[in-house]
């Protein structure tokens, strides 16, 4: 941050709206690369940070995922059943621990130990969401409940365990189009299974 602090001067900013999440307007002076001064505004949308994960199983080459109703792909012509891998919002915790504990309410599935393998950020252009990716294996001791989300959020989840080569068909086939999933099966294909077909 320190790179671009005497590149940015905030003029102002105003709440849109504040009901979901924060949404913000803030006009900004940016020095561009030439040493000229622009004035600016965005939109930008503050959900707080996420954490996502992948779980596998090595020898079986099997993966779990969940599938959902997300309304904001409903209304841009999908169907907003989406197949992704389980993720949440961190609420003050820590990612490993957050991560945990979406899991299991979504797969029914316990984890224990979880690996970081990268952090991204998902539409720099208006969210501010930063997502931590981790990857994880599970067995059959590792099912403690059914799983499905929490129904007083909304959720109504389904739980899909299915192989993990199947899974990069459905990317290549378009049943798959969540962005932190496919980063995640890329992911997989490249240093856990070195899978011979990756997706393009």
């Amino acid at each position: 941050m320190t790179e671009t602090a005497d590149r940015v001067r905030v003029i102002e900013s105003h709440v849109l709206s504040d009901d979901w999440y924060l949404l913000k307007k803030t006009v900004f002076d940016f020095r561009r690369a030439d040493g000229r001064w622009q004035r600016q505004q965005r939109e930008t949308y503050d959900r707080g940070n996420g954490a996502t994960l992948l779980l596998y199983q090595l020898t079986s080459r099997q993966i779990v995922l969940i599938r959902q109703f997300r309304f904001p792909t409903y209304v841009n012509g999908h169907t907003g059943m989406m197949i992704e891998a389980p993720a949440g919002l961190l609420d003050q915790a820590t990612p490993e621990r957050r991560i945990r504990a979406e899991v299991e309410e979504e797969t029914g599935y316990r984890v224990g130990e979880v690996r970081k393998v990268f952090e991204a950020f998902m539409s720099p252009g208006s969210v501010t969401e930063k997502l931590f990716f981790f990857v994880a294996e599970y067995d059959a001791t590792s099912k403690v409940g059914t799983g499905g989300g929490i129904e007083a959020e909304g959720e109504d989840i389904e739980v899909l365990e299915l192989p993990f080569d199947e899974a990069l068909a459905m990317v290549r086939h378009g049943e798959i189009v969540d962005g932190k999933t496919i980063m995640l099966l890329q992911y997989a294909a490249l240093h856990i299974f070195d899978a011979p077909e990756h997706v393009p």
